[in-house]
């Protein structure tokens, strides 16, 4: 018989696995923080657990976390390592760390079925989705590694404060794999994270920004990348189906339960596509008194599959300070870890493709409509 994998359960799932053992919930909690708090994949090692459930779980169920195929440290900390899915799969995971948090950058997919223009994942095309098991191992290892390497620690006796679903694949296309692993990042008998440090990154699948909000609401992130749909069918093509208005209705609704008061938007600067000014301004116009909102700019980090260029700094700068003029909350993402390819849009890992993507995506230039502004 084959083992289960536990950290493939948020608590409750595995509440109700101990239950099917014959065991009470409080043997399941002593469990998940064996697991999570504690790091242990050792049954025997769990002291506190009786003696009988050790030896049912020994037969049935195992802590089975990824195989390391690289580890690559930048100059600036970052951490970026490359896991075994099985399959002729990998995916990476970025460890990132600053004054004030550190945060971990997650893989939710083997590859990604959207296909954004500028992204180095979506040309590898798509393998398959992620277990949750696979979701939180990433998390599991990284943390009891740093602390074992003798990280700093926040409080709480935690490494990473901060999750991100940012790393290779469409988190909301995953979707039932992905919340349990929320919940498990959540749960104050597993990391303990609060809801405001753990971040969803979504190309915008409507449908399921809404089941979110009433599943597990944790902070938001969506690419918009452009201010009209014109261009953004072109960078983001899961637009096409869910276009820019549906789009902003879903995150106004989101707000309702975000832990939040605002949304983030993604918007990676592409030299002469969507980093005008006009398009800055016309960005304002689609925005402003919209939807509450925050704009990351992100500096596009080049492969040479897309044809596209990094924005010049002077560019980004004046596009940001349009949209600060306008009251647009405004940053510029600081590149990190770009000598080892782990920046934002650079994680590639290895997808035994089954979409064509190399194919299907070709380096055609992106037809930029200028946005014209009406006088009132």
């Amino acid at each position: 018989m084959t083992a289960i994998n536990l950290l493939g359960f948020d608590l409750e799932g595995l509440v109700a696995f101990c239950e099917g053992l014959g065991e009470k919930r409080f043997r399941a909690v002593q469990l998940f923080r064996w697991i999570h708090q504690r790091g242990i994949a050792d049954f025997a090692q769990m002291s506190d657990l009786a003696k009988s459930l050790r030896e049912k779980l020994a037969g049935v169920a195992e802590v089975q976390a990824l195989s390391v195929l690289s580890e690559q440290r930048s100059s600036d900390g970052t951490i970026k390592w490359l896991f075994d899915v099985g399959g002729g799969n990998a995916v990476e995971s970025v460890y990132i760390p600053e004054d004030d948090r550190a945060t971990l950058c997650i893989s939710s997919q083997a590859g990604c079925a959207v296909g954004c223009r500028f992204c180095s994942t979506g040309h590898q095309g798509f393998s398959r989705n992620l277990s949750t098991a696979e979701i939180v191992a990433q998390l599991w290892f990284a943390e009891h590694l740093l602390r074992r390497e003798g990280h700093v620690r926040d409080q709480s006796g935690r490494v990473i404060s901060n999750v991100v679903m940012m790393g290779m694949g469409e988190p909301l296309q995953n979707y039932s794999a992905v919340v349990p692993a929320l919940k498990t990042f959540l749960d104050d008998h597993g990391y303990g994270l609060s809801r405001r440090r753990v971040t969803v990154s979504t190309s915008g699948v409507v449908p399921m920004i809404d089941r979110l909000r009433e599943d597990c609401p944790v902070a938001l992130a969506v690419s918009l990348h452009a201010p009209d749909d014109a261009l953004r069918d072109q960078l983001v093509p899961i637009n096409r189906k869910y276009p820019i208005a549906d789009l902003l209705q879903s995150c106004k609704q989101y707000l309702s339960a975000a832990p939040r008061d605002f949304i983030t938007f993604e918007y990676c600067m592409l030299d002469g596509v969507n980093d005008s000014v006009d398009q800055a301004r016309a960005l304002v116009d689609l925005l402003r008194g919209k939807v509450p909102c925050k704009l990351n700019l992100i500096p596009f980090n080049p492969f040479p599959e897309s044809g596209l260029k990094r924005s010049p700094r002077e560019r980004v700068q004046a596009f940001a300070d349009v949209l600060i003029q306008a009251g647009i909350v405004t940053t510029v993402r600081k590149t990190r870890g770009d000598d080892i390819d782990a920046a934002c849009g650079q994680l590639a890992g290895e997808v035994k493709d089954r979409t064509r993507a190399q194919e299907r995506m070709t380096r055609a230039p992106v037809v930029v409509h200028r946005p014209t502004r009406r006088i009132s």
